[in-house]
């Protein structure tokens, strides 16, 4: 059974910092890229970060850049977002996900696997 499972997220103040984790079962870990996605209370989905399997290569949306840092440890299945000086504008439900199909970060239906979220709330 392929599972996605976060953890990490809380209420954080303005300027602070939180670690995201999201530990993988069930499929080939190390074969795919992992990227976070966020929802915000009344919007659509935002891809944040993606980190490519093999180089190791991270790219982000330019409002996180600078900010998080994305990171992956294959022995242990589980892939980091560090978050810092975090923004009200952050607050989000945050997913971790995984693909093979490295042509576009934002379709949606290309994303193999899903976590189940986990809520990062940024007070102001």
């Amino acid at each position: 059974e392929v599972q996605l499972v976060e953890s990490g997220g809380g209420l954080v103040q303005a300027g602070g910092s939180l670690r995201l984790s999201c530990a993988a079962s069930g499929f080939t870990f190390r074969n795919y890229r992992m990227s976070w996605v966020r929802q915000a209370p009344g919007k659509g989905l935002e891809w944040v970060s993606g980190m490519n399997s093999g180089d190791d290569s991270t790219i982000y949306v330019d409002s996180v850049k600078g900010r998080f840092t994305i990171s992956r440890d294959n022995a242990k299945k589980t892939v980091y977002l560090q978050m810092d000086s975090l923004k009200p504008d952050d607050t989000a439900v945050y997913y971790c996900t995984a693909t093979t199909d490295y042509s576009t970060y934002t379709t949606w239906d290309l994303y193999d696997y899903w976590g189940q979220g986990t809520q990062v709330t940024v007070s102001s």
